[in-house]
Protein backbone atom coordinates (compact mmCIF):
# COMPACT_ATOMS: atom_id res chain seq x y z
CA UNK A 1 0.00 0.00 0.00
CA UNK A 2 1.41 3.69 -1.07
CA UNK A 3 0.25 6.25 0.09
CA UNK A 4 -0.30 9.51 -2.63
CA UNK A 5 2.44 11.79 -1.42
CA UNK A 6 5.29 8.90 -1.44
CA UNK A 7 7.42 8.76 -4.96
CA UNK A 8 7.99 5.28 -5.73
CA UNK A 9 10.22 4.75 -8.63
CA UNK A 10 8.44 2.61 -11.31
CA UNK A 11 11.21 0.17 -11.95
CA UNK A 12 11.50 -0.46 -7.95
CA UNK A 13 10.54 -3.97 -7.23
CA UNK A 14 8.05 -3.70 -4.37
CA UNK A 15 6.23 -7.05 -2.80
CA UNK A 16 2.66 -6.35 -2.64
CA UNK A 17 2.03 -5.77 1.26
CA UNK A 18 4.38 -3.70 2.05
CA UNK A 19 3.61 -0.36 3.42
CA UNK A 20 4.75 2.64 2.43
CA UNK A 21 4.16 5.87 4.49
CA UNK A 22 3.95 10.06 3.17
CA UNK A 23 6.90 11.15 1.67
CA UNK A 24 8.45 8.04 1.15
CA UNK A 25 11.27 8.45 -1.98
CA UNK A 26 12.11 5.28 -3.09
CA UNK A 27 14.67 5.42 -6.42
CA UNK A 28 14.91 3.29 -9.05
CA UNK A 29 17.21 0.00 -8.54
CA UNK A 30 15.41 -0.80 -4.89
CA UNK A 31 14.08 -4.12 -4.00
CA UNK A 32 11.99 -4.48 -0.65
CA UNK A 33 10.31 -7.65 0.54
CA UNK A 34 6.55 -8.53 1.65
CA UNK A 35 5.28 -7.28 4.84
CA UNK A 36 8.22 -4.87 5.00
CA UNK A 37 7.02 -0.91 6.53
CA UNK A 38 8.65 1.95 5.63
CA UNK A 39 7.84 5.33 7.74
CA UNK A 40 7.00 8.37 6.57
CA UNK A 41 10.23 10.45 5.37
CA UNK A 42 12.45 7.84 4.70
CA UNK A 43 14.53 7.69 1.63
CA UNK A 44 15.96 4.71 -0.12
CA UNK A 45 18.57 4.74 -2.54
CA UNK A 46 19.60 2.74 -5.53
CA UNK A 47 20.84 -0.17 -4.46
CA UNK A 48 19.15 -1.03 -1.43
CA UNK A 49 17.83 -4.78 -0.87
CA UNK A 50 15.45 -4.96 2.24
CA UNK A 51 13.85 -8.35 2.84
CA UNK A 52 11.23 -9.38 5.10
CA UNK A 53 9.25 -8.04 7.51
CA UNK A 54 11.57 -5.33 8.45
CA UNK A 55 10.09 -2.04 9.74
CA UNK A 56 11.93 1.41 9.01
CA UNK A 57 11.32 4.30 10.58
CA UNK A 58 11.16 8.10 9.59
CA UNK A 59 14.19 9.75 8.52
CA UNK A 60 16.11 7.16 7.74
CA UNK A 61 18.32 6.59 4.76
CA UNK A 62 19.27 3.33 3.04
CA UNK A 63 21.85 3.03 0.60
CA UNK A 64 23.10 6.42 -0.21
CA UNK A 65 26.28 6.21 -1.83
CA UNK A 66 29.47 5.90 0.21
CA UNK A 67 30.96 8.81 2.20
CA UNK A 68 34.26 7.72 0.80
CA UNK A 69 36.57 9.80 -1.57
CA UNK A 70 37.54 6.27 -3.82
CA UNK A 71 34.39 5.80 -4.09
CA UNK A 72 33.86 5.97 -8.32
CA UNK A 73 29.86 5.42 -8.86
CA UNK A 74 30.74 1.59 -9.17
CA UNK A 75 27.17 -0.39 -8.70
CA UNK A 76 26.62 -1.66 -5.25
CA UNK A 77 24.05 -2.45 -2.77
CA UNK A 78 22.86 -2.19 0.62
CA UNK A 79 21.23 -5.34 2.07
CA UNK A 80 19.23 -5.72 4.91
CA UNK A 81 17.78 -8.80 5.97
CA UNK A 82 14.24 -10.03 6.92
CA UNK A 83 12.68 -8.72 10.21
CA UNK A 84 15.28 -5.84 10.94
CA UNK A 85 14.23 -3.10 12.64
CA UNK A 86 15.73 0.52 11.77
CA UNK A 87 14.53 3.23 13.96
CA UNK A 88 14.71 7.01 13.46
CA UNK A 89 17.57 8.34 11.18
CA UNK A 90 19.90 5.85 10.85
CA UNK A 91 21.99 5.84 8.04
CA UNK A 92 23.07 2.97 6.15
CA UNK A 93 25.53 3.40 2.57
CA UNK A 94 26.04 0.81 0.14
CA UNK A 95 29.25 -0.65 -0.31
CA UNK A 96 32.38 0.45 -2.83
CA UNK A 97 34.73 -1.64 -4.90
CA UNK A 98 36.16 -3.17 -1.99
CA UNK A 99 33.23 -5.80 -1.18
CA UNK A 100 30.60 -4.63 -3.36
CA UNK A 101 28.12 -4.47 -1.00
CA UNK A 102 27.11 -3.36 3.04
CA UNK A 103 25.42 -5.76 4.37
CA UNK A 104 22.91 -6.12 7.61
CA UNK A 105 21.93 -9.72 8.57
CA UNK A 106 18.19 -10.78 9.88
CA UNK A 107 16.46 -9.81 13.45
CA UNK A 108 18.64 -6.90 14.07
CA UNK A 109 17.43 -3.66 16.02
CA UNK A 110 19.94 -0.62 14.90
CA UNK A 111 18.97 2.02 17.30
CA UNK A 112 18.16 5.76 16.53
CA UNK A 113 21.03 7.84 14.82
CA UNK A 114 23.33 5.03 13.98
CA UNK A 115 25.72 4.72 10.55
CA UNK A 116 26.82 1.95 9.09
CA UNK A 117 29.76 2.94 6.70
CA UNK A 118 30.16 1.27 3.44
CA UNK A 119 31.59 -2.51 3.13
CA UNK A 120 30.19 -3.22 6.91
CA UNK A 121 29.10 -6.99 7.52
CA UNK A 122 26.55 -6.81 9.84
CA UNK A 123 25.56 -10.70 11.54
CA UNK A 124 22.37 -12.06 12.57
CA UNK A 125 20.72 -11.02 15.85
CA UNK A 126 23.09 -7.70 16.42
CA UNK A 127 21.87 -4.72 18.18
CA UNK A 128 23.17 -1.40 17.95
CA UNK A 129 22.18 1.18 20.24
CA UNK A 130 21.67 4.87 19.80
CA UNK A 131 24.05 6.80 17.83
CA UNK A 132 26.97 3.89 17.21
CA UNK A 133 28.95 4.88 14.31
CA UNK A 134 30.74 2.20 12.41
CA UNK A 135 33.67 3.23 10.06
CA UNK A 136 34.08 1.13 6.54
CA UNK A 137 34.37 -2.24 6.41
CA UNK A 138 33.79 -3.08 10.14
CA UNK A 139 32.75 -6.47 10.98
CA UNK A 140 30.15 -7.47 13.65
CA UNK A 141 29.24 -11.02 14.70
CA UNK A 142 26.04 -12.56 15.35
CA UNK A 143 24.30 -11.51 18.80
CA UNK A 144 26.93 -8.51 19.51
CA UNK A 145 25.63 -5.78 21.58
CA UNK A 146 27.18 -2.37 20.84
CA UNK A 147 25.86 0.25 23.22
CA UNK A 148 24.96 4.05 22.78
CA UNK A 149 27.86 6.25 21.65
CA UNK A 150 30.02 3.84 20.48
CA UNK A 151 32.14 4.71 17.78
CA UNK A 152 34.13 1.89 15.80
CA UNK A 153 37.92 2.40 13.67
CA UNK A 154 37.64 1.00 10.10
CA UNK A 155 38.54 -2.51 9.52
CA UNK A 156 37.94 -3.31 13.33
CA UNK A 157 36.28 -7.01 13.87
CA UNK A 158 33.36 -7.59 16.69
CA UNK A 159 33.23 -11.06 17.64
CA UNK A 160 29.67 -13.41 17.96
CA UNK A 161 27.90 -12.75 21.25
CA UNK A 162 30.01 -10.00 22.75
CA UNK A 163 29.21 -6.58 24.40
CA UNK A 164 31.00 -3.28 24.33
CA UNK A 165 30.02 -0.57 26.66
CA UNK A 166 28.47 2.84 26.00
CA UNK A 167 30.89 5.34 24.48
CA UNK A 168 33.80 3.35 24.02
CA UNK A 169 36.13 3.80 20.93
CA UNK A 170 36.93 0.66 19.67
CA UNK A 171 40.40 0.58 17.78
CA UNK A 172 41.16 -3.09 17.95
CA UNK A 173 39.22 -6.11 17.47
CA UNK A 174 37.03 -7.67 20.19
CA UNK A 175 36.60 -11.46 20.38
CA UNK A 176 33.29 -13.31 20.94
CA UNK A 177 31.74 -14.11 23.98
CA UNK A 178 33.26 -10.94 26.11
CA UNK A 179 31.98 -7.91 27.42
CA UNK A 180 34.81 -4.91 27.06
CA UNK A 181 34.84 -1.67 28.58
CA UNK A 182 36.85 0.77 30.16
CA UNK A 183 39.74 3.39 28.19
CA UNK A 184 41.64 2.28 26.66
CA UNK A 185 38.63 -0.49 25.40
CA UNK A 186 39.84 -3.57 27.34
CA UNK A 187 38.43 -6.98 28.17
CA UNK A 188 36.36 -6.86 31.91
CA UNK A 189 35.08 -10.12 31.86
CA UNK A 190 32.88 -12.85 29.63
CA UNK A 191 29.39 -11.68 28.66
CA UNK A 192 28.06 -14.72 31.30
CA UNK A 193 23.93 -13.33 31.12
CA UNK A 194 23.78 -12.77 27.64
CA UNK A 195 25.27 -16.35 27.02
CA UNK A 196 22.99 -17.71 29.13
CA UNK A 197 19.63 -15.90 27.60
CA UNK A 198 21.44 -18.13 24.18
CA UNK A 199 21.75 -21.49 25.70
CA UNK A 200 24.76 -21.61 26.62
CA UNK A 201 25.16 -23.82 30.15
CA UNK A 202 27.71 -22.89 32.54
CA UNK A 203 29.89 -25.91 31.90
CA UNK A 204 30.34 -24.08 28.34
CA UNK A 205 30.87 -20.54 30.17
CA UNK A 206 32.89 -22.06 32.17
CA UNK A 207 35.02 -23.40 29.74
CA UNK A 208 35.27 -19.89 28.04
CA UNK A 209 35.82 -18.21 30.48
CA UNK A 210 38.98 -20.24 31.46
CA UNK A 211 40.11 -19.77 28.20
CA UNK A 212 40.67 -15.98 28.29
CA UNK A 213 41.61 -15.79 31.62
CA UNK A 214 44.73 -17.81 30.54
CA UNK A 215 45.00 -15.12 27.22
CA UNK A 216 44.19 -11.98 29.04
CA UNK A 217 44.58 -12.69 33.24
CA UNK A 218 48.00 -15.32 33.14
CA UNK A 219 50.63 -12.59 32.32
CA UNK A 220 51.94 -14.95 29.37
CA UNK A 221 52.31 -13.47 25.88
CA UNK A 222 49.61 -13.87 22.81
CA UNK A 223 52.29 -16.63 21.38
CA UNK A 224 52.45 -18.10 24.86
CA UNK A 225 48.92 -18.11 25.56
CA UNK A 226 48.00 -19.88 22.00
CA UNK A 227 50.52 -22.22 22.53
CA UNK A 228 48.79 -23.62 25.73
CA UNK A 229 45.62 -23.16 24.82
CA UNK A 230 46.02 -25.30 21.80
CA UNK A 231 48.46 -27.86 23.80
CA UNK A 232 46.08 -27.93 27.44
CA UNK A 233 42.57 -27.38 25.81
CA UNK A 234 40.30 -29.78 24.63
CA UNK A 235 39.14 -28.82 21.02
CA UNK A 236 35.38 -27.55 20.86
CA UNK A 237 33.89 -25.25 18.83
CA UNK A 238 33.91 -22.61 20.96
CA UNK A 239 37.55 -23.13 21.66
CA UNK A 240 38.30 -23.23 17.87
CA UNK A 241 35.99 -20.07 17.54
CA UNK A 242 38.22 -18.00 20.12
CA UNK A 243 41.76 -19.56 18.59
CA UNK A 244 40.75 -18.78 14.94
CA UNK A 245 39.63 -15.20 15.54
CA UNK A 246 42.65 -13.93 17.70
CA UNK A 247 44.88 -15.95 14.56
CA UNK A 248 42.79 -14.26 11.88
CA UNK A 249 42.85 -10.43 13.61
CA UNK A 250 44.42 -7.60 11.66
CA UNK A 251 44.16 -4.64 13.97
CA UNK A 252 45.66 -7.14 17.20
CA UNK A 253 43.24 -7.81 19.87
CA UNK A 254 41.93 -5.60 22.95
CA UNK A 255 44.02 -5.77 26.20
CA UNK A 256 43.12 -7.33 29.20
CA UNK A 257 42.68 -4.99 31.60
CA UNK A 258 44.92 -4.74 35.24
CA UNK A 259 44.22 -2.17 37.33
CA UNK A 260 47.14 0.10 38.09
Amino acid sequence: MKQPLAYVHPDAKIANNVVIEPFVTIDNDVEIGEGTWIGPNVTIMDGARIGKNCKVFPGAVISAIPQDLKFDGEKTTAEIGDNTTIRECVTINRGTKAKGATIVGENCLLMAYTHIAHDCIIGNNVILVNSVNLAGEVIIDEFAIISGLTAVHQFVHIGAHSMISGGSLVRKDVPPYIKAGRDPLSYVGLNSIGLRRRGFDNAKINEIQEIYRIYFLAGVNNTQAKEYLEANMPATDERDQIMLFIHNSKRGIIRGYFPE
